[in-house]
């Protein structure tokens, strides 16, 4: 509303201020808020309305389901080109020693690694809102891939019968174990990505309100501690077998601790001196990231190093240290993932989805306020579901966005997704061209990149005292869902994304308005 006039002094001696307001009735209020009352139509007009079809529908449709149209036709060549190369090139790097390593975690071969390194991160260029962050392989979605895997697929049901196993029956029992687990990690990724699909087109973007900053630290910290204890196992070069559900945790220390007394030297000196590399690489890129054009890829120069010393020392055949094996060349068929295998792991399959898309919900909104642009959950929910469901069939495991990666995407100069494009492509040619070389790469290398980029989400137990101070709400969220000991990271979700709703509830005040002693002529409404 407008002042009619200026305020005025009425009286010098007392300094009163004298205010003119305008009067208004419903029909000058109404114009001037510039609102205009509608009238509801009937639902046959609505329905006819929304059945039209025009050109400018179409390609609005178009633009919001491949947002790609939208920024692709002014894609600045000259200022942004360079960049996303640099940036292309820096996050390639990256991709392939990580999906190496998350392959382990989610308990099926390297090579599989690769493949969701490769497929998911090119199609999110096309679908995807955000144009920094960095899709693929990652600790925590790795990990309760493997956790379901392993349940399903455990080594009691491929074990050898019988004293006088040969060789040849020793090797059909590992292809059919890791044929299982494949099995498994693609059906658990295909039903992900229909579940993300669904909410997306049902527009449920909105859940990601419900997945908070001190829910998701504390469950990825949790995470950190299961992923920390199943790598202890390839960097001591011990055999144990792999454990899943509640006191998982606790079930891989006993085992390893068990046979502490059979660690392969040779693995643990190889690890070691991966980690030492790694921590130093980083320490140099966190303390003079301003100065290095492009930060030190460190994971690929000690994956380098590690097959070269592997390789040349023979340590596989020498020392008995576990290596990455075969590789097979080139991309496989298309393949119809086993549906007979969804009632096992559908809730499962809901927990990954929800958990997957909040990570990249939190970290593509973070650069969008950054740099002044928008995303939009539910065609982040859509790109997502796209990516996990049509890699299913390509023999991908579930992906979701990757911090340390598109931290290194942004840093980088990357300014859209032709980055991420430019880094699958780079997996790509390692796949059909170079992959074979990797095979005598040491996991005790995998277990150290894993281990070292677990440094971050340990950080996250600092959040306890920052909690401490700011809520205490907040901190019983955090708590309830770091307890990884307990219940199992899947059914631990359930408990903490119905805890985080009922304190957003609790939360939201439930404010009373009432008119007190409205006069007759008057007119109360809404203005918002």
């Amino acid at each position: 509303m407008e002042h009619a006039g200026e305020h005025e002094i009425c009286h010098a001696s007392e300094q009163m201020y004298c205010v003119e307001r305008r009067v208004y009735n419903r029909g000058n209020l109404q114009e001037q808020l510039h609102k205009k009352e509608t009238t509801p139509l009937p639902l046959s007009q609505k329905i006819a309305r929304s059945c039209r079809c025009s050109s400018k529908t179409v390609k609005s449709v178009l633009c919001r389901f491949f947002p790609i149209f939208t920024w692709l036709p002014r894609y600045p060549v000259k200022d942004y080109l360079l960049g996303d190369i640099i940036s292309g090139i820096s996050t390639g790097v990256m991709q392939l020693p990580q999906g190496l390593a998350y392959a382990l975690l989610a308990a099926v071969p390297p090579v599989f690694g690769l493949y969701s390194s490769f497929y998911p991160v090119f199609l999110y260029t096309f679908f995807g809102t955000s144009r920094h962050i960095s899709i693929g392989t990652f600790a925590v979605i790795s990990l309760m891939i493997g956790g379901v895997v392993v349940r399903e697929a455990p080594d009691e049901m491929f074990d050898s019968v019988g004293t006088n196993s040969t060789n040849s029956t020793d090797l059909d029992s590992f292809t059919a174990k890791d044929d299982m687990r494949v099995k498994v990690a693609v059906a658990v990724t295909l039903l992900t990505g229909i579940i993300q699909l669904c909410l997306g087109l049902l527009r449920f973007g909105f859940v990601a309100i419900y997945l908070t900053e001190p829910l998701v630290r504390g469950f990825t910290t949790a995470a950190a501690v299961h992923v920390f204890t199943s790598q202890l196992k390839y960097l001591l070069g011990v055999k144990t077998k792999r454990f899943s559900g509640p006191l998982s945790s606790l079930y891989s220390l006993n085992a390893v601790f068990s046979d502490i007394t059979k660690t392969n030297i040779a693995a643990l000196v190889v690890g070691l001196v991966c980690i030492i590399l790694l921590l130093i690489g980083k320490e140099i890129n966190d303390r003079f990231k301003k100065k290095l054009p492009v930060p030190i890829p460190m994971e690929i120069i000690v994956v380098v190093i590690g097959t070269g010393v592997s390789a040349g020392m023979s340590l596989s055949q020498t020392y008995g240290v576990d290596v990455v094996g075969n590789i097979p060349k080139g991309l496989r068929p298309p393949q119809v993932p086993d549906i007979s295998l969804i009632p096992k792991v559908y809730v499962d399959a809901i927990a990954i989805a929800l958990v997957g898309f909040s990570m990249t919900v939190s970290m593509a909104k973070i650069f969008a306020l950054k740099h002044g642009y928008t995303i939009d959950g539910n065609q982040e929910l859509i790109a997502l579901g796209i990516c996990n469901s049509t890699g299913s069939f390509f023999q991908t495991f579930a992906v979701t966005c990757s911090m340390s990666r598109s931290l290194v995407q942004e840093g980088t100069g990357g300014k859209t997704q032709i980055a991420g494009t430019l880094s699958s492509i780079m997996v790509f040619l390692v796949i059909v061209a170079i992959g074979y070389l990797f095979e005598p790469l040491p996991q005790a290398v995998l277990a150290a990149i894993v281990m070292v980029n677990l440094k971050g989400m340990f950080k996250q137990f600092g959040d306890i005292a920052y909690f401490w101070r700011t809520s205490r709400i907040e901190l019983v969220s955090y708590l309830d869902c770091g307890i990884p000991f307990l219940i199992s990271s899947g059914s631990r979700l359930w408990l903490d994304y119905f805890h985080s709703f009922c304190n957003d509830y609790h939360c939201v005040p439930n404010t009373k308005s009432t008119v007190q002693n409205p006069r007759p002529d008057s007119w109360y409404r809404h203005l918002l």
